[in-house]
Protein backbone atom coordinates (compact mmCIF):
# COMPACT_ATOMS: atom_id res chain seq x y z
CA UNK A 1 0.00 0.00 0.00
CA UNK A 2 0.98 3.48 -0.47
CA UNK A 3 0.34 6.53 1.93
CA UNK A 4 -1.76 8.80 0.02
CA UNK A 5 -0.29 11.75 1.62
CA UNK A 6 3.20 11.48 1.36
CA UNK A 7 3.26 9.77 -2.17
CA UNK A 8 1.71 13.12 -3.16
CA UNK A 9 4.72 14.89 -2.55
CA UNK A 10 7.09 12.58 -4.32
CA UNK A 11 8.32 13.98 -8.29
CA UNK A 12 6.80 11.50 -10.62
CA UNK A 13 7.89 10.94 -14.16
CA UNK A 14 5.13 10.47 -16.67
CA UNK A 15 2.77 7.66 -15.56
CA UNK A 16 1.53 5.21 -18.46
CA UNK A 17 -2.09 4.47 -18.74
CA UNK A 18 -3.16 0.96 -18.54
CA UNK A 19 -6.05 -0.91 -19.34
CA UNK A 20 -6.38 -4.22 -18.50
CA UNK A 21 -8.55 -7.58 -18.43
CA UNK A 22 -9.16 -11.10 -18.20
CA UNK A 23 -9.79 -13.64 -20.55
CA UNK A 24 -9.19 -16.54 -18.07
CA UNK A 25 -9.29 -16.10 -14.21
CA UNK A 26 -9.41 -18.61 -11.55
CA UNK A 27 -6.62 -19.30 -8.85
CA UNK A 28 -4.35 -21.84 -11.28
CA UNK A 29 -3.61 -19.63 -14.10
CA UNK A 30 -4.83 -16.40 -15.54
CA UNK A 31 -4.61 -14.71 -18.85
CA UNK A 32 -4.83 -11.17 -19.17
CA UNK A 33 -4.64 -8.72 -21.88
CA UNK A 34 -3.55 -4.84 -21.42
CA UNK A 35 -3.49 -2.20 -23.79
CA UNK A 36 -1.66 1.02 -23.15
CA UNK A 37 -1.30 4.44 -25.39
CA UNK A 38 1.73 2.60 -26.69
CA UNK A 39 1.71 -1.75 -26.86
CA UNK A 40 -0.51 -4.33 -25.81
CA UNK A 41 0.62 -7.70 -24.06
CA UNK A 42 -1.18 -10.52 -23.32
CA UNK A 43 0.08 -12.50 -20.18
CA UNK A 44 0.03 -15.46 -18.41
CA UNK A 45 0.31 -16.30 -14.86
CA UNK A 46 0.25 -19.72 -13.14
CA UNK A 47 -0.45 -20.74 -9.46
CA UNK A 48 1.07 -18.51 -6.68
CA UNK A 49 3.40 -20.05 -4.90
CA UNK A 50 3.88 -17.73 -1.66
CA UNK A 51 4.36 -14.26 -3.12
CA UNK A 52 5.79 -15.49 -6.35
CA UNK A 53 4.20 -16.40 -9.73
CA UNK A 54 5.40 -17.79 -13.22
CA UNK A 55 5.01 -15.13 -15.50
CA UNK A 56 4.94 -15.30 -19.56
CA UNK A 57 4.22 -11.74 -21.20
CA UNK A 58 4.50 -11.24 -25.04
CA UNK A 59 4.05 -8.44 -27.17
CA UNK A 60 0.99 -7.87 -29.69
CA UNK A 61 -0.33 -5.32 -31.74
CA UNK A 62 -2.21 -3.00 -29.85
CA UNK A 63 -5.64 -3.36 -32.36
CA UNK A 64 -5.19 -6.64 -31.47
CA UNK A 65 -5.70 -6.12 -27.64
CA UNK A 66 -8.11 -3.06 -27.92
CA UNK A 67 -10.10 -5.73 -29.57
CA UNK A 68 -10.14 -9.08 -27.05
CA UNK A 69 -10.92 -6.46 -24.27
CA UNK A 70 -13.67 -4.98 -25.96
CA UNK A 71 -14.94 -8.45 -27.13
CA UNK A 72 -13.61 -11.10 -24.65
CA UNK A 73 -13.04 -9.02 -21.51
CA UNK A 74 -15.89 -7.23 -18.57
CA UNK A 75 -15.12 -5.79 -16.30
CA UNK A 76 -11.82 -4.16 -16.71
CA UNK A 77 -9.58 -2.66 -14.31
CA UNK A 78 -7.91 1.14 -14.95
CA UNK A 79 -4.83 2.67 -13.96
CA UNK A 80 -1.74 4.98 -14.02
CA UNK A 81 1.37 3.37 -13.62
CA UNK A 82 4.69 5.28 -12.44
CA UNK A 83 7.94 4.04 -12.47
CA UNK A 84 10.34 5.07 -9.52
CA UNK A 85 13.86 4.34 -9.30
CA UNK A 86 14.48 3.79 -4.91
CA UNK A 87 17.33 2.01 -3.40
CA UNK A 88 18.76 0.81 -6.54
CA UNK A 89 15.27 -1.19 -7.15
CA UNK A 90 12.43 -0.37 -9.63
CA UNK A 91 9.28 0.40 -8.09
CA UNK A 92 6.03 0.47 -9.87
CA UNK A 93 3.21 2.64 -8.72
CA UNK A 94 0.14 1.94 -10.21
CA UNK A 95 -2.96 4.68 -9.32
CA UNK A 96 -5.99 2.65 -9.82
CA UNK A 97 -9.30 4.42 -11.79
CA UNK A 98 -12.93 3.80 -11.99
CA UNK A 99 -14.37 1.51 -9.42
CA UNK A 100 -10.99 0.82 -7.70
CA UNK A 101 -10.23 4.77 -7.91
CA UNK A 102 -8.09 5.86 -4.16
CA UNK A 103 -6.32 2.65 -4.21
CA UNK A 104 -2.62 3.49 -4.71
CA UNK A 105 -0.31 0.33 -4.65
CA UNK A 106 3.25 -0.34 -4.89
CA UNK A 107 5.08 -3.04 -6.18
CA UNK A 108 9.22 -4.09 -6.72
CA UNK A 109 10.56 -7.47 -8.59
CA UNK A 110 12.94 -9.31 -6.70
CA UNK A 111 15.37 -12.19 -7.40
CA UNK A 112 13.98 -13.97 -4.89
CA UNK A 113 11.15 -13.71 -1.72
CA UNK A 114 14.82 -13.55 0.76
CA UNK A 115 16.08 -10.38 -0.83
CA UNK A 116 16.93 -7.55 1.57
CA UNK A 117 15.38 -4.14 -0.25
CA UNK A 118 15.17 -0.22 0.98
CA UNK A 119 11.45 0.64 1.04
CA UNK A 120 10.67 4.43 0.33
CA UNK A 121 8.62 6.04 2.94
CA UNK A 122 5.21 5.93 0.82
CA UNK A 123 5.38 2.17 0.94
CA UNK A 124 3.07 1.51 4.02
CA UNK A 125 1.51 -1.99 4.64
CA UNK A 126 2.99 -5.40 2.83
CA UNK A 127 -0.41 -6.35 0.83
CA UNK A 128 1.31 -9.62 -1.53
CA UNK A 129 -0.75 -11.73 0.47
CA UNK A 130 -4.23 -10.43 0.35
CA UNK A 131 -5.64 -11.72 -2.51
CA UNK A 132 -8.52 -8.60 -2.98
CA UNK A 133 -5.58 -6.70 -4.22
CA UNK A 134 -4.78 -8.93 -6.97
CA UNK A 135 -5.80 -6.95 -10.17
CA UNK A 136 -7.79 -9.98 -11.97
CA UNK A 137 -9.90 -9.66 -8.15
CA UNK A 138 -10.31 -5.71 -8.16
CA UNK A 139 -11.58 -6.24 -11.58
CA UNK A 140 -14.09 -8.53 -10.33
CA UNK A 141 -14.87 -7.07 -6.61
CA UNK A 142 -13.27 -3.28 -7.07
CA UNK A 143 -11.68 -1.30 -4.29
CA UNK A 144 -14.69 1.24 -3.63
CA UNK A 145 -17.12 -2.10 -2.86
CA UNK A 146 -14.99 -3.60 -0.09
Amino acid sequence: MVDHKLWKQVKKPAGTHFRQGYLLDDEKRTVRIRVTDKQSYITLKGAAKGISRPEFEYKIPTKDGIELLDAFSAPEVEKIRYRIRYGGKLWEIDEFLGANAGLIVAEIELKTEEEIFKKPAWVTDEVSDDERYYNSNLSTRPYKKW
